[in-house]
C-alpha cells in the first residue's frame, strides 16, 4: 500500500512539475541547435548519418517544447475569468470607470506575461516541425533518387561475365570455410569436444525438419475430427501455427550446430545471420499456403474457388515463399541494388567480395524473372475469383482478391522489364514489397476468419455469430491495425512512423476547431457516460417513480421522452466542453448551412417540433384510439420524426408528427372513452309506429353496456320510399364497444320484431314492357301484348354508424375490424 501511495505521490509531482519543467528551457541553447539543424539541411554534401543524428536530436528538443505548450494554464484561466468578471471591453470612442479600465489593463498585463511561455513554446515547436520536415523531404528525395538510379542492363554479355566472376569469387570463399580449408588448427582443436553437441544439435534439427514438421502438418486434421462443430476451426487454426513454430526450432537448433563448430567465418556468417528471417518467410508462406488454398477445408474455405485453382494457388504460393526467402538471404548477405533492402544498415556484415552492379543485376534479373513467372500465375488464378464464382453472394475479399490479381498480372512484367533496362532498384521495389503486401492481405482474411471462428465458438454456434457486429468490428480493427506494417513495407522507417504519430495524435484544424484522437475519445467517453446515466433516470422514472403519480400513460411517456431529449443534449454539450472544442468555432460554419438546412431538413426539422409540441400539449398520448391521415388504430409511441399507429389489422403506420399538428385528428379517447352510437331501423308501411318505438326503447335499455343517463332515444327519421325509417341513438361509456353492442342490438331487434309480428321490409321493383312485341322471339298476338310485367326483388342492407356524440348529423366512425 505504501508503495502504491508513493508512486501516486511521485506521479502527482510529476504532474505539477511539468509547467515549471517546460519554463526551465534554454532557448538560446534551442536557437543555436535549431540554427545548426538549418545550416545543414542547407547544405547538399551533408551524408544521411548525419542528418538522421540531427533529426533525432531536433525531435528531442520537440518533445520538452510541447511540454512548454501547457505552461501556466491555471493561471491564465483564472486570469481570463477575472478579465470576462469586469464585463465586456468598452467600444471603441467610448469610455468606462478609471479604476475598472485600470484593473482591466493589469490583469491583461499579467495575461500576456503568463502567455508568453506558451507563445515561445509554440513558436519553437513549429520550428522544430519544420525543421524535421525539412529532414524528411531530403531523405525522401535521396532515397527516390537512389531507387531510380540507372545501373548496366543485366541482359548485357558483359553483366553476365562480371556475375560469373563474382559467382567463382564468392563459391571459392564459402566453399573453403564449409570444406574446412580455412580452419586453424586452434579450430580443430577447440570442435573436437564439441563434437557430441554439435551432433546432437545436428540430429534433433534433422529430425523435427522432417518427422516434426510432417507430425504439426497432420495434427489440425486428427485433433479437428475429435472437436466439436463449433470449435473445430479455432482448434485447427491455433495448431496450424506450429507449422511455422517447429520448423524454426529446427533452423535455430541447425544454425547453433554449425556456430558451436566455431567454422563459420566472414564468407558464411552472413547467410547464417540472414537465415532465421529466411525461414520465417518460407515456413510462413508455406503455412499461409495450407490455411488459404488447403486442399481439404477442414471447415470450410476462406475463398471460394475450384479445388483446380486452389491446388494451383497454394503451389504458386509456396515457389513464391521460396523465391523471398532466397531473394532475402542474397540481399542481406551479398547484393547490393535490392531496392527497400538498402535502407538503414543492410550492407553492414555482407561477405568480403564486392558484387558490382553490372553483376548484381544479373542475380537479381534471375529471380525477379521467377518471381514474375509465379506472380502472374497467381495472378491469373486470383482475378477470375469473381468471373467463376458460383454464387453472386461473394463477400468484400473476393473482390479484393480479384483486384489484387489483376494488379499482380500488371506488376510481374513491369518488373522485368525495369529490371532488364537496367533500373534494378525499381524492379526490386514493385516485386518484393508488393508479395509482401499480398501476404499481409491474406493473413487479414484469416484473421478475420479466425476471430469469427472464436466468437462463434464462444456462443457454442449460435445462428448469426460470426456474421455478427462484434466479429466486423474486430476485422475493423485488425485492418487498421495493419496501416503501418504496410507503411514498413514500402519502405517507411521507425523515424516516420513515429513523425506520423504524433501529426496523428495533433489531429487536424477544421473552421479553427482542432480535432485530435484524445478530444474525440474524450467527447465519446463522456457523451457515452452521459448517455447511460440519461437511459438509467428515464428507466427508473418509468419503472419506478412515475407510476405511482397521477399521470396517464400519455403524460407518463412525455415526461420520459423529454427527459431523454433534454439530457442527451445535456450529455452532447458536456462532452463538447469536455473534449475542448469551441462551439463559437461552429457559429460561422452553422450560419453558412442554415439556409441548406432550412430547405433541405425543412420537413425534418418541421417533424421534430410537431414532436415537441406533441409531447409538451398532448393533443394525442400513447393508447389513444385515433383517425388521421386516412388510417386509425391505437398510439403506440411518439419519437422525434414520427408517430406509431397500430391499426385494428395489427400493422403499424408511420404517420409524420406534422401531420397531426397540421392536420384535422380525431382522437376518439383523449379525455374520456363515452360515445354514442346510432342504429337506423327500418320497418314496413303499415306497422304502429308507437309500438315499434316501445320494442326498440325496452331492447336498447335492456342491453347492459348502454348508459341509462342520459337515456337512449328512439326516433321516427323519417318516411322512406321503403320503409318508415325510425333511429336508435344510445351513450355507451366505453365507445370502444360500440361495434360488440350493435351487433347485440341488431340480433334483438330480429327476433323480437319476429315476435311482435314487426315485419322488416326490403326494396321491390316492377318492371313494365311497354312494347314485348318488338322483343325477338316474341309472339305478336294480343296475349302478348296484354302480358302482365314481371316483378324483381331484391333485399336491402342497413349499416350502422358509430359517431362522436357532438352533433346531430355526427359522422360515422369507418368498420375497424375490432371486438370493439
Amino acid at each position: 500500500m505504501r508503495h502504491l501511495i508513493a508512486t501516486f505521490l511521485v506521479a502527482l509531482l510529476a504532474l505539477t512539475a511539468a509547467p515549471a519543467i517546460a519554463q526551465s528551457v534554454n532557448y538560446d541553447t534551442w536557437n543555436q541547435v535549431a540554427e545548426r539543424a538549418e545550416s545543414l539541411t542547407a547544405n547538399p554534401q551533408a551524408t544521411n548519418e548525419e542528418l538522421a543524428r540531427t533529426r533525432a536530436r531536433i525531435v528531442d528538443w520537440r518533445d520538452r517544447l510541447q511540454e512548454g505548450q501547457n505552461a501556466n494554464g491555471d493561471r491564465i484561466a483564472t486570469l481570463r475569468n477575472q478579465i470576462e468578471a469586469l464585463g465586456p471591453a468598452p467600444a471603441e470612442g467610448a469610455t468606462e470607470d478609471e479604476e475598472v479600465a485600470n484593473r482591466r489593463t493589469e490583469l491583461n498585463q499579467q495575461l500576456s506575461t503568463a502567455q508568453a511561455p506558451r507563445i515561445a513554446a509554440t513558436e519553437a515547436t513549429s520550428r522544430a516541425n519544420s525543421i524535421i520536415g525539412q529532414i524528411d523531404e531530403i531523405v525522401r528525395q535521396r532515397q527516390a533518387l537512389e531507387l531510380a538510379k540507372q545501373t548496366p542492363s543485366p541482359v548485357l554479355p558483359a553483366s553476365w561475365a562480371a556475375a560469373a566472376t563474382d559467382g567463382l569469387a564468392l563459391l571459392e570463399g564459402v566453399g573453403g570455410e564449409v570444406s574446412g580449408q580455412d580452419a586453424t588448427p586452434e579450430i580443430w582443436a577447440d570442435l573436437r569436444p564439441r563434437l557430441p553437441y554439435v551432433a546432437g544439435y545436428l540430429i534433433a534439427a534433422l529430425l523435427i525438419l522432417t518427422y516434426g514438421r510432417a507430425w504439426i502438418v497432420a495434427l489440425p486434421t486428427r485433433l479437428s475430427s475429435r472437436a466439436s462443430e463449433y470449435s473445430k476451426a479455432v482448434l485447427a487454426f491455433v495448431v496450424s501455427l506450429g507449422q511455422i513454430a517447429v520448423p524454426m526450432a529446427g533452423v535455430y537448433l541447425g544454425i547453433s550446430a554449425i556456430q558451436a563448430t566455431g567454422l563459420p567465418g566472414p564468407w558464411t556468417t552472413p547467410f547464417l545471420n540472414a537465415l532465421p528471417v529466411a525461414a520465417v518467410i518460407l515456413f510462413g508462406g508455406i503455412w499461409m499456403a495450407r490455411a488459404l488454398f488447403p486442399r481439404t477445408a477442414i471447415a470450410y474455405t476462406s475463398l471460394q474457388m475450384t479445388e483446380e485453382a486452389r491446388v494451383s494457388a497454394g503451389r504458386m504460393v509456396q515457389t513464391l515463399a521460396l523465391l523471398m526467402a532466397i531473394h532475402h538471404i542474397l540481399s542481406r548477405a551479398m547484393l547490393p541494388l535490392s531496392g527497400l533492402y538498402e535502407q538503414g544498415e543492410a550492407q553492414v556484415g555482407r561477405v568480403p567480395v564486392q558484387f558490382g552492379e553490372a553483376s548484381a543485376g544479373v542475380w537479381h534479373l534471375v529471380l525477379i524473372v521467377l518471381a514474375a513467372l509465379a506472380m502472374f500465375r497467381l495472378g491469373n488464378i486470383l482475378r477470375r475469383l469473381t468471373r467463376d464464382a458460383v454464387t453472386q453472394d461473394l463477400s468484400y475479399r473476393h473482390w479484393i482478391a480479384a483486384w489484387a490479381g489483376r494488379l499482380t498480372r500488371i506488376i510481374a512484367p513491369i518488373a522485368v522489364l525495369l529490371t532488364a533496362a537496367g533500373f534494378v532498384n525499381l524492379g526490386n521495389l514493385l516485386v518484393w514489397p508488393w508479395l509482401f503486401s499480398l501476404a499481409l492481405v491474406g493473413l487479414l482474411i484469416l484473421l478475420q476468419d479466425f476471430t469469427a471462428d472464436l466468437f462463434n465458438m464462444m456462443q457454442r454456434g449460435a445462428e448469426g455469430a460470426r456474421e455478427g457486429l462484434a466479429p466486423l468490428l474486430t476485422g475493423f480493427g485488425l485492418v487498421l491495425a495493419s496501416i503501418p506494417i504496410f507503411l514498413i513495407i514500402w519502405g517507411s522507417s521507425g523515424a516516420e512512423l513515429a513523425e506520423y504519430w504524433v501529426r496523428f495524435r495533433q489531429g487536424i484544424s477544421l473552421g479553427g476547431v482542432n480535432l485530435s484522437p484524445g478530444a474525440i475519445l474524450t467527447f465519446l467517453i463522456i457523451f457515452a457516460i452521459g448517455y447511460a446515466l440519461t437511459r438509467g433516470v428515464q428507466g427508473m422514472l418509468r419503472t419506478s417513480i412515475l407510476p405511482k403519480t397521477r399521470l396517464d400513460a400519455g403524460g407518463q411517456n412525455a415526461v420520459v421522452s423529454g427527459l431523454g431529449y433534454v439530457g442527451i443534449f445535456l450529455a452532447a454539450l458536456l462532452a463538447i466542453t469536455s473534449a475542448g472544442i469551441d462551439m463559437s468555432s461552429f457559429a460561422i460554419v452553422a450560419g453558412a448551412l442554415s439556409v441548406g438546412i432550412g430547405f433541405g431538413l425543412q420537413n425534418i426539422v418541421s417533424n421534430f417540433v410537431s414532436g415537441i409540441i406533441l409531447l409538451i400539449e398532448r393533443p394525442v398520448s400513447v393508447g389513444d384510439w385515433i383517425s388521421a391521415g386516412g388510417q386509425q388504430g391505437i398510439v403506440k409511441k411518439i419519437s422525434v420524426r414520427a408517430t406509431l399507429v397500430e391499426t385494428f389489422d395489427k400493422t403499424e403506420v408511420i404517420v409524420p408528427n406534422s401531420d397531426l399538428i397540421s392536420q384535422p385528428v380525431t382522437n376518439w379517447t383523449r379525455h374520456n372513452k363515452v360515445g354514442r352510437i346510432i342504429i337506423p331501423v327500418g320497418v314496413a308501411y303499415g306497422s304502429d309506429t308507437k309500438k315499434v318505438e316501445n320494442v326498440l326503447r325496452e331492447i336498447v335499455e335492456d342491453h347492459p353496456l348502454v348508459s341509462i343517463d342520459p337515456a337512449p332515444a328512439i326516433l321516427f327519421r323519417g318516411l322512406g320510399a321503403d320503409a318508415l325509417n325510425f333511429e336508435i341513438r344510445a351513450i355507451l361509456a366505453d365507445v370502444g364497444t360500440g361495434l360488440g353492442v350493435t351487433s347485440d342490438l341488431l340480433h334483438s331487434i330480429v327476433q323480437r320484431f319476429g315476435k311482435e309480428g314487426i315485419e322488416i321490409p326490403f326494396a321491390q321493383r316492377d318492371i313494365w314492357l311497354r312494347n314485348p312485341e318488338a322483343l325477338p322471339g316474341q309472339s305478336h298476338g294480343p296475349a302478348a301484348r296484354n302480358a302482365q310485367p314481371g316483378a324483381l326483388t331484391a333485399p336491402t342492407t342497413v349499416s350502422p354508424e358509430l359517431t362522436r356524440d357532438d352533433a346531430d348529423e355526427a359522422p360515422g366512425l369507418p368498420d375497424d375490424g375490432d371486438s370493439r
